[in-house]
C-alpha cells in the first residue's frame, strides 16, 4: 500500500494509482512524486495500519504541505478530504507522536485554509469542520477517557484557541460536550484535567463572544457543581499549566456572574448531573467563598509569576462584584489571603505586574477595616518599597490604591509606624510633590489629596515628635503643594483644601511642643511665611472671582485655625499681615459672593479672632456674642451704629460689635464703607447715645474706641475738606469726655486720629493728664525696645516724636506745660523725673522734636526746675541735665530765643559746679554740666547764649579749675599715656579739654578784643594765670606728646583751633609775637612726630598745624625748612611713592594720606621752596601720579596739591592735560551719584547704646569736636566734601586760566 502511496518517479501525467484511484485525488510533489488522497485516507482510517506507516505517511504529508502548489491544490479541490482520516488518526492510535503530527497537520490545514495567502481564499469551512468533528467524538463518550481521548481534547483546545472566527456554532451538542468535560474533570489526571480546564475556558470565551441574547447559557445549568470541581481542581493540583487553565476558566464564569448564579441555579441541573453526588453542595459542605479562598492559596504561592498575576486577578474581579458582601470580604481576611499577598509583595522585587495586580486586592480587602487592620499592621514595612517604587512612575496605575492602604495604616494604627517609617515616607511623599511641581511626573488629584492625608497622620503619630526630617520634609511638601494649585487656574477644589489642611496641621504640630525651644526647625514659622507671602495674595487676588464657597472657607478657616494657636510673634506678624492687605474689606465682599449663615458666621469668628491677637484675649468677645444678629453688609452696620439702643440689650450688643469691626479695620486703614457714612453713623451715634456714657451705659474701652474713631474720621474729613461734620455731636463728645475718664494712649490708634486729638485745643487737659500717666507707666523709658506705629499701632514714644516734630498740634505744648505746672507747684518729684526721661528720649528720637520744645518755652520751665531742684532733690536735677543736654545737642540754633532763661540756667550750672568738683570731685553729674556748657559755647558761634557763654569763658572760679586739672595732667609726664577715656582721668581730660575747644571758638566769635595771642606762646612758668577759659600751646604740646590717642586728639584739635585763630589775625595785622625759635622748632618736632600717628584725625592736626607754622611769613620761620630738613622730605617721598603705585589709591587710602599732602602743600607755599621738592615731584613721578588719579578717588586735598605744583611750576601742558580729563569725569561722576550721596547724614557718629549717660555725653563731645575739625575724616562722601572738591577744581581750573592769560 505504501507504494501506491507515494511514487518516487511518477510517469509524466498519472492517471491512476498503483491501487487504480482515479487521477483527481493524485496531488503531485515538489520533488516530483504524487500523493493519492484516497490511498492516504485509507492509510490514515484503518486501525490496523502499523504506527511507523502512519507516522511516515503523516511526515510525507507535512513535508508537501510545506510546498505552495502542492497546499494550493489539495486546499483549491479536496479541501474537506482530510478531515475525517486525520480526526480518525487522534480516535484510533494512542501513540503521542502521531497525534502530536497529526494535530501539526490539523492546525496548519486550519490556518491555511482561513489564510488568503495560501490558496485558501479565506475559507473557515475547513476549521469549522474540524471543530465539529472533534467536538463530536468528545461528545460521544466513545473514547471513555483514554489517551485517545487526551489527544482529542488537546486538539480540540488548541482548534477553540483560534478566536478569529465563530466557532461555537460548530458544536452540535453542546450540553453533551460540557456534560462529558464535566464528568472527565472527575478524573484523577491532572494531565486530563488541564486539557479540560482548558477546553471550558476556550469554549465558554467563545460561547460569550458569538451566543446571542436568545441562546442559553449551557455552563449556568452545570454552574455549582463546575464551580466547585474547578476549585477543588485549583486547590489540589501541583501544576502551574493545571492551576493556569483552572483560573482562566474561573475568571471566564466570574466575569458572567455565575459564582454569584451558583447558589441559584443548580436546581435546574440535568438528570445525570443531579445522580453524581460529587461536591453536591449541603448545609455540611463548604461555603463557596471559604472553597474559593482555600483554592487560591496554592496558585499564590506558585513560583510561576503568571501564576500569581492570574491568580490575584480572579481574586479581585471575585471580591469587586456588587454582590460580594463584607462576609464574604471577611472570609478571605479570616482565611488569611491578605497576609499571602503580602508576602507575594515581599518578595515580589517590586515588579510591576505583581503590584499592579495585588495591590487593588488589598485595597477591596481594606473595606473590612476591623479585620483588616491587625493584617495592614503586621505587614505595613511591606507597603514601603513599593511606595518608593510607584512614586517614581508617573500615573501609576496603583498608586492611589497603595496610598490610600498607607494612610489607613497610619491613621488607624500609629503605633506601628517607627521613626524610620515616619521619615522613608514623609521623603518620598516630598519627593512625589517635588516633581510633580517641576514637571517630571505628573499626580493625579485623588493621589494628591492623600499625600496630604498622609502627612497630617505622620504629624499625629507619637514617632513625629521632635522629628525634623519629617518637618524639613513637610516644609518641602507644603511649599509643592501651594505652588501646585497657586499656578494651576483649574485645580481641583479637593486639592486646594486639602493643601490648607496640610499647612493648618503643620502649623499645630510645630505648636504642639513637639520641638524643644532650642531647635531650628522652623516649621511654624515656614507656614506664616507661605500664608503671607503666597496664599494670602492669591486669595485676594481671586477672591472676586470665586466661585465655590468651599475655597472661600478653608481659606477663612485654616487662616483662624492659625489665629487661635497660642499668640507668638508669627501669629501677630500673620495678622498685621491680613489687616493690611484690607482683609476686612476682603471678606465682606466675599459675604456678598456667598450670603450664607456659615460664611457669615465664619467671617465673624475671624473677625473677633484678629481683634484677640491685636488687642488682647478676649477683646473680640463682642463680636462673637453679636456674630448671629449681625448683618452681612457694611452698609447695614453702620445702619445699626445709628440707632439709639437704650434698653435694647441686643442692638447695644450689636453696636459694640460694630465700633470694633470699624476700630480695626480703619485702624490699618481698611476702609469697609465711605468715610462721609461712616463719621455720619458716628454722629448720629452720639447724638442719640450720649446720655448713656454717663450712666454706665458703655465700658470706657468702647468709648475710646469710639473717640480713637471719631477723631480718625474728623482727621480724615480735615484732610479732604469735603466731608461735612457736626458741631454738635462734637461738642457733645467733648463735653461727655470733660464728664468722664477716658486714656486714649493706652489703646491702639491710627496716628491720623492722635493727630486730630492733639489739635483739638479744648482737649489738652484731659492729654495732659493721660501724657502724664504714660510716662508714669513707662517709667523705664530708655530701655524699650524700638516700636513701629505703622505696624503695632501702639502710642510710643515713637509716636510722640513724630507728632511733636510734625508742628502742628499742640503735642510739645502739652509736655512744656505739664512740666512748667510741676516746675510752679515745686511738687510730685517722680512724676517730673518720667516726664523729662520721656522728652530726652523723643528728643533722641527726633532731634526736630527739641526746636518744638525751644519754640513752646522749654528754657523758662527748665530753669525753674533747677532752681527747685538744685539741692533739693538731686535725682530731678540728674534728670534735667540730660534733658538739656539732648536739647542743646539737637535744636537749631535759630530756635534757641529765651536767652534771659538761659542765662539762669547757666548761671545755676556754674553755682553748682565749682562746689561739686571742689568736694566731690568730677562726678558724673559735674562732666554732665560741662557738657552742657560746652553746647553753650558751641551754639555761640551762631550768635545765640552770647550772655550765658561770657559767662563761662570768664568765670574766674571755672578757670581756676581748669588750670588746676591741665596741671595735674602736665605733670604726669609719661605716665599720662595710660590715662585713656577708660580712665578717670582720661575721662575727665576729654571733657576739660572738649569746654577748651568750644571756648576757643566762641571766644573769637563773641570776645576777640580779650584774646592775647602772646600769652599763648608763652613758654614761661612765671607769667600770670590765664583770665579766661584758655589754654597755653606749650601745655597742649605737652599733653598731645604724653597723652593717650584720645587725649592726642581732642589736644591736637584744641591746638588747631589755636593755630588757626593765630594765623587768621597774623593774615589780618601786623604782630609782633616774641618766642625763642627754639621754642618753635620744639613745637614742630612734637608735631611731625605724630605726622604717621594710627589715629588719622590726630595726623590730620597735626599736619594743619606744622603748616600753619610754615605759612607764619611773618614770624620768619622759614629756616625751620631748610635744605636738609629729612624728616619734611622722607614725609613727601613717602606720599610721591605711594601715589604712584598702581591699584592701590583708594578713597580711605587718600584720608590717610592726607597729612603728607598738608605738609607738601605748606611747603610748596613757602616763599623760597626747598630744592628737593623739584627732585621728588619730577616728570616721571607727576605722570605716574595723575596716571594713578581717577574720577572715584580724587579729593580736595589732592586738587589742592596739584593746584600748589601748577603754581610753583611743576605741572606741565601734557600733566595739565591729563588732569583737566580727570577733573572732568570727576564732575560726570559726582553728578550721577547726587541722589545716592543726598542720603549721607553729616551729623556726628551716632553714641553707642551700651554706653552709660557720661559715656554717651563724652561720644557726642568728641564727635562733635572731630566733625568741627576734621569733617572729611567722617563723611568723605558727604555733600559738604563733595562741594568742596568741586570748589577746589573750580580754583585749578581759575588758576590755569589766569596762567595762560598771564
Amino acid at each position: 500500500m505504501y507504494s501506491s502511496i507515494i511514487t518516487t518517479a511518477p510517469p509524466p501525467s498519472p492517471e491512476t494509482c498503483t491501487q487504480g484511484h482515479r487521477s483527481t485525488l493524485i496531488i503531485p510533489t515538489a520533488e516530483g512524486g504524487s500523493i493519492c488522497l484516497l490511498c492516504l485516507s485509507n492509510l490514515l482510517s484503518n486501525p490496523k495500519s502499523p504506527t511507523v506507516h502512519v507516522s511516515y505517511a503523516l511526515s510525507q504529508l507535512s513535508q508537501a504541505l510545506s510546498q505552495p502548489q502542492f497546499l494550493h491544490s489539495l486546499l483549491s479541490f479536496h479541501p474537506h478530504f482530510l478531515i475525517s482520516p486525520l480526526v480518525s488518526v487522534l480516535s484510533i492510535f494512542e501513540d503521542e507522536p502521531i497525534a502530536k503530527q497529526t494535530i501539526d497537520l490539523i492546525l496548519r490545514l486550519c490556518d491555511a485554509s482561513n489564510s488568503n495567502t495560501t490558496g485558501g481564499n479565506g475559507n473557515e469551512d475547513v476549521h469549522r469542520e474540524f471543530v465539529s468533528r472533534v467536538s463530536d467524538w468528545i461528545s460521544s463518550r466513545s473514547l471513555a477517557w483514554s489517551r485517545r481521548q487526551l489527544y482529542m481534547l488537546h486538539c480540540f483546545g488548541v482548534l477553540l484557541d483560534n478566536q478569529d472566527c465563530n466557532l461555537y456554532t460548530c458544536i452540535k451538542n453542546k450540553d453533551a460536550l460540557i456534560c462529558n468535560l464535566v464528568t472527565g474533570l472527575q478524573l484523577s489526571s491532572d494531565e486530563i484535567k488541564g486539557e479540560i480546564m482548558f477546553v471550558l475556558y476556550k469554549s465558554s470565551l467563545l460561547q460569550y463572544a458569538y451566543m446571542d441574547d436568545n441562546c442559553a447559557d449551557v455552563l449556568l445549568a452545570y454552574c455549582p457543581k463546575l464551580l466547585y470541581i474547578s476549585l477543588d481542581i485549583l486547590m489540589k493540583s501541583q501544576s502551574d499549566d493545571v492551576r493556569l487553565n483552572s483560573i482562566a476558566f474561573l475568571t471566564v464564569l466570574a466575569r458572567r456572574g455565575l459564582f454569584q448564579s451558583a447558589y441559584s441555579n443548580h436546581v435546574t441541573s440535568r438528570d445525570s448531573f443531579e445522580a453524581d453526588n460529587f461536591m453536591q453542595i449541603t448545609e455540611d459542605g463548604p461555603a463557596l467563598e471559604v472553597l474559593f479562598a482555600e483554592a487560591v492559596k496554592g496558585p499564590l504561592l506558585s513560583s510561576d509569576s503568571q501564576v500569581q498575576i492570574a491568580t490575584l486577578d480572579l481574586i479581585f474581579l471575585y471580591l469587586s462584584s456588587e454582590d460580594v458582601s463584607g462576609k464574604e470580604l471577611q472570609v478571605f481576611i479570616e482565611e488569611n489571603i491578605a497576609d499571602y499577598i503580602f508576602e507575594i509583595l515581599r518578595l515580589s522585587g517590586s515588579k510591576d505586574p505583581i503590584v499592579n495586580s495585588s495591590i487593588p486586592v488589598l485595597d477591596l480587602l481594606s473595606t473590612v477595616e476591623q479585620a483588616f487592620q491587625q493584617r495592614l499592621a503586621i505587614a505595613f514595612s511591606t507597603l514601603l518599597p513599593i511606595l518608593r517604587y510607584v512614586a517614581e512612575i508617573p500615573f501609576q496605575p496603583v498608586q492611589c490604591q497603595l496610598l490610600k492602604l498607607i494612610s489607613n495604616c497610619v491613621s488607624s494604627c500609629p503605633g506601628v509606624v517607627s521613626t524610620s517609617h515616619v521619615e522613608e515616607i514623609s521623603s518620598i511623599l516630598a519627593g512625589m510633590f517635588k516633581k510633580h511641581i517641576d514637571g517630571e511626573i505628573g499626580m493625579l488629584p485623588e493621589t494628591f489629596t492623600l499625600s496630604c492625608s498622609i502627612f497630617v497622620a505622620l504629624m499625629k503619630c507619637s514617632s513625629s515628635c521632635g522629628n525634623s526630617s519629617l518637618a524639613e520634609s513637610v516644609k518641602d511638601a507644603s511649599s509643592s503643594a501651594i505652588s501646585a494649585f497657586l499656578g494651576n487656574n483649574h485645580t481641583d477644589t479637593n486639592q486646594i483644601l486639602h493643601s490648607l489642611y496640610l499647612l493648618k496641621e503643620a502649623y499645630a504640630y510645630d505648636h504642639e511642643d513637639n520641638f524643644p525651644c532650642s531647635s531650628n526647625v522652623g516649621l511654624g514659622v515656614c507656614i506664616i511665611d507661605m500664608f503671607k507671602l503666597h496664599i494670602l495674595p492669591w486669595f485676594m487676588t481671586v477672591i472676586n472671582e470665586m466661585e465655590e464657597e468651599a475655597v472661600a472657607l478653608g481659606v477663612i478657616e485654616t487662616f483662624h485655625s492659625i489665629l487661635l494657636q497660642e499668640s507668638s510673634v508669627d501669629t501677630k506678624s500673620f495678622v498685621d499681615s491680613l489687616v493690611l492687605s484690607s482683609w476686612f474689606s476682603a471678606l465682606f465682599g466675599c459675604l456678598g459672593l456667598f450670603p450664607t449663615e456659615k460664611m457669615k458666621w465664619r467671617v465673624y469668628l475671624i473677625f473677633s479672632s484678629i481683634v484677640d491677637v491685636l488687642l488682647g484675649s478676649d477683646s473680640g468677645q463682642p463680636i462673637r456674642d453679636a456674630a448671629l444678629h449681625l448683618p452681612s453688609d457694611p452698609i447695614d452696620l453702620l445702619f445699626l451704629l445709628g440707632q439709639k439702643s437704650s434698653c435694647n440689650l441686643e442692638l447695644f450688643s450689636c453696636q459694640s460689635a460694630v465700633l470694633l469691626i470699624l476700630y480695626i479695620s480703619s485702624l490699618y486703614n481698611d476702609r469697609i464703607a465711605d468715610d462721609k457714612l461712616v463719621l455720619a453713623s458716628l454722629e448720629q451715634f452720639i447724638l442719640l447715645n450720649s446720655g448713656d456714657f454717663l450712666c454706665g451705659g458703655y465700658a470706657s474701652v468702647t468709648i475710646e474706641l469710639l473717640v480713637n474713631l471719631y477723631g480718625l474720621y474728623r482727621g480724615f474729613a480735615k484732610m479732604s475738606y469735603q466731608i461735612p461734620y457736626s458741631p454738635e455731636a462734637e461738642r457733645l463728645l467733648f463735653q461727655r469726655l470733660a464728664e468722664n475718664g477716658w486714656d486714649s494712649l493706652s489703646t491702639k490708634i491710627h496716628l491720623t486720629s492722635l493727630r486730630w486729638l492733639f489739635q483739638q485745643e479744648k482737649l489738652c487737659k484731659s492729654l495732659s493728664d493721660q501724657i502724664l500717666n504714660f510716662c508714669r507707666c513707662n517709667s523705664s523709658i530708655g530701655n524699650v525696645a524700638v516700636l513701629y506705629h505703622e505696624t503695632s499701632h501702639k502710642v510710643d514714644l515713637h509716636v510722640f516724636a513724630e507728632l511733636i516734630s510734625c508742628g502742628d498740634n499742640f503735642g510739645a505744648r502739652i509736655f512744656v506745660c505739664l512740666l512748667g505746672d510741676f516746675a510752679e507747684n515745686a511738687c510730685q518729684e517722680y512724676d517730673i523725673i518720667s516726664v523729662l526721661k520721656a522728652c530726652t528720649e523723643i528728643i533722641e528720637i527726633a532731634a526736630v522734636a527739641s526746636d518744638q520744645f525751644c519754640i513752646h518755652g522749654i528754657d523758662g520751665v527748665l530753669q525753674n526746675i533747677y532752681l527747685y531742684s538744685t539741692h533739693t532733690f538731686p535725682e530731678l536735677f540728674k534728670a534735667t541735665s540730660q534733658f538739656v543736654f539732648s536739647i542743646l545737642k539737637c535744636v537749631h540754633s535759630e530756635s534757641i530765643s529765651n536767652h534771659e532763661a538761659w542765662f539762669g540756667i547757666t548761671v545755676k550750672l556754674m553755682e553748682y559746679l565749682i562746689p561739686a568738683v571742689a568736694s566731690d570731685g568730677w562726678t558724673e553729674e559735674v562732666l554732665t554740666i560741662i557738657g552742657i556748657l560746652s553746647l553753650i559755647l558751641h551754639h555761640s558761634t551762631n550768635e545765640v547764649l552770647t550772655e550765658a557763654s561770657k559767662t563761662i569763658i570768664l568765670s574766674a572760679p571755672l578757670v581756676s579749675t581748669f588750670n588746676i586739672a591741665i596741671s595735674e595732667a602736665c605733670s604726669k609726664g609719661p605716665a599720662l599715656f595710660d590715662h585713656d577715656e577708660g580712665t578717670r582721668t582720661g575721662e575727665v581730660l576729654m571733657f576739660v579739654f572738649s569746654l577748651l575747644f568750644f571756648s576757643l571758638r566762641s571766644v573769637r566769635a563773641i570776645l576777640p578784643a580779650i584774646i592775647d595771642f602772646q600769652v599763648f606762646l608763652d613758654e614761661s612758668t612765671e607769667v600770670q594765670p590765664l583770665s579766661y577759659l584758655s589754654i597755653r600751646c606749650h601745655d597742649l604740646c605737652k599733653l598731645m606728646h604724653f597723652g593717650s590717642p584720645p587725649v592726642k586728639l581732642i589736644t591736637s584739635s584744641c591746638l588747631v583751633e589755636l593755630f588757626t585763630a593765630i594765623s587768621d589775625y597774623t593774615s589780618r595785622k601786623t604782630v609782633d609775637l616774641k618766642f625763642r625759635e627754639g621754642y618753635l622748632l620744639s613745637i614742630s618736632a612734637v608735631l611731625e612726630g605724630l605726622i604717621y600717628f594710627s589715629d588719622i584725625r590726630v595726623a590730620v592736626n597735626c599736619s594743619r598745624c606744622l603748616s600753619a607754622l610754615m605759612t607764619w611769613k611773618q614770624l620768619k620761620i622759614e629756616s625751620m625748612v631748610y635744605e636738609k630738613d629729612n624728616w619734611c622730605r622722607l614725609i613727601v617721598e613717602e606720599l610721591v611713592m605711594s601715589l604712584s603705585t598702581p591699584n592701590l589709591i583708594s578713597n580711605v587710602f587718600m584720608i590717610n594720606h592726607k597729612p603728607a599732602i598738608n605738609v607738601a602743600v605748606a611747603l610748596l607755599k613757602l616763599s623760597e621752596v626747598p630744592s628737593w621738592l623739584t627732585k621728588v615731584f619730577d616728570d616721571s613721578s607727576l605722570r605716574t601720579i595723575i596716571k594713578n588719579v581717577s574720577p572715584s578717588n580724587v579729593n580736595a586735598e589732592l586738587v589742592l596739591l596739584f593746584r600748589e605744583l601748577l603754581d610753583s611750576g611743576h605741572l606741565k601742558p601734557a600733566h595739565i592735560a591729563d588732569l583737566n580729563r580727570v577733573f572732568q569725569a570727576c564732575r560726570r561722576h559726582m553728578y550721577a551719584d547726587e541722589l545716592e550721596d543726598s542720603s549721607v547724614e553729616e551729623h556726628p557718629e551716632k553714641v553707642d547704646v551700651g554706653l552709660d549717660n557720661v559715656g554717651k555725653v563724652r561720644t557726642f563731645l568728641m564727635g562733635l569736636v572731630s566733625s568741627q575739625s576734621n569733617p572729611e575724616c567722617y563723611h568723605w562722601r558727604s555733600q559738604s566734601c563733595k562741594k568742596q572738591l568741586l570748589e577746589e577744581i573750580d580754583l585749578f581750573t581759575k588758576c590755569l586760566m589766569e596762567e595762560d592769560e598771564a
